[in-house]
């Protein structure tokens, strides 16, 4: 790689770093209106998720003098992980640092943010906090493995734990790319995606309500610029899931080409394929109640096995 080559991918990294940045409150809006509107309710305005994150940032914090060093640390480390990953992640075109693109790092940098804020949720000493902590932790476990089996599947179809190589061999192999792993795969991400983004039936992103909060309760001791940085990572992590899902599985629009016409029709069909899914968890949130806490590991699991089934055919088929 040449210097000016790296160069050109480290300014469109910080371009896509930014379009996602800007994009993640505007697709969390989306959901939220869109439920509204199905309900036959005004709802929130569409540009709310804005209008949050900067009255956060105009406000003071109020620090417990309970907490340690984790607290502090955990806002800027949970958004820089987010941050990160929208670097490497393919959105509509290669990732500009593909070469970083593993899908194991990937992965890894959520799992990062999701130890310092359940970390953060205890540190307080707040039975809330320790409450929606270890609620947080029994939901990874069921997961995460389902999510790493999810990608193994799709890297072992594609020869390469790369995310970048997997998504281009995806969109590059047409209808080829329906076959039966591949679908069990998508059932299976399905499910990850509301677990991941904290929705009905999994979690209730809309009420502070002890019996239902998970996320939410690990966040009720910030304020100010802490809590503007947490829920901002929150709505990214939530846009960065869909993508995963969405160019995994439906991997069509996503380009190599730098031209502009390309990049503006794989931008078109990526915002297409988001809001899509947004939609989708918008109708599911109005179609399903909560699930109770003990029957999540059954609805959960089910992804795994799924994901299980999906290396399973695709050996099979090999």
């Amino acid at each position: 790689m040449g210097f000016f080559e790296g160069l050109a991918r480290i300014g469109f990294a910080i371009i896509q770093i930014g379009f996602v940045l800007a994009l993640a409150p505007l697709v969390q809006g989306f959901i939220k209106t869109l439920k509204a509107r199905r309900q036959f309710r005004l709802g929130p305005a569409l540009w709310q998720p804005y209008y949050d994150i900067l009255k956060y940032f105009s406000r003071g914090e109020v620090v417990s003098e309970h907490t340690s060093w984790i607290s502090r640390v955990t806002p800027y480390l949970v958004f820089g992980c987010m941050a990160a990953a929208a670097g490497l992640l393919p959105l509509f075109t290669q990732a500009p640092l593909a070469f970083a693109a593993d899908l194991i790092f990937f992965v890894y940098l959520f799992g990062l943010a999701r130890v310092f804020t359940v970390l953060a949720g205890l540190d307080s000493g707040s039975a809330f906090g320790g409450m929606g902590s270890s609620r947080e932790m029994m939901v990874a476990v069921l997961v995460e493995p389902g999510l790493m089996l999810v990608l193994f599947a799709a890297a072992l179809r594609a020869g390469s734990t790369n995310l970048s190589d997997i998504i281009t061999r995806f969109s590059s192999s047409g209808f080829n790319t329906f076959t039966p792993s591949h679908l069990l795969g998508a059932a299976g991400i399905a499910i990850l995606v509301v677990a991941e983004t904290g929705r009905l039936p999994v979690d209730n992103p809309d009420t502070h309500l002890e019996l239902t909060m998970i996320h939410e309760g690990m966040l009720l001791e910030y304020s100010g610029r802490s809590l503007a940085l947490m829920l901002w990572a929150t709505n990214i992590k939530q846009l960065l899931i869909i993508s995963l899902a969405v160019n995994l599985f439906v991997p069509w629009g996503v380009t190599a080409s730098l031209e502009p016409v390309p990049i503006l029709v794989g931008l078109l069909f990526y915002l297409l394929k988001v809001l899509g899914v947004a939609a989708a968890l918008g109708l599911v949130e109005m179609l399903r109640p909560k699930v109770r806490l003990f029957k999540l590991p059954v609805f959960m699991l089910s992804a795994f096995i799924l994901a299980f089934l999906a290396v399973i055919a695709d050996n099979v088929v090999r």
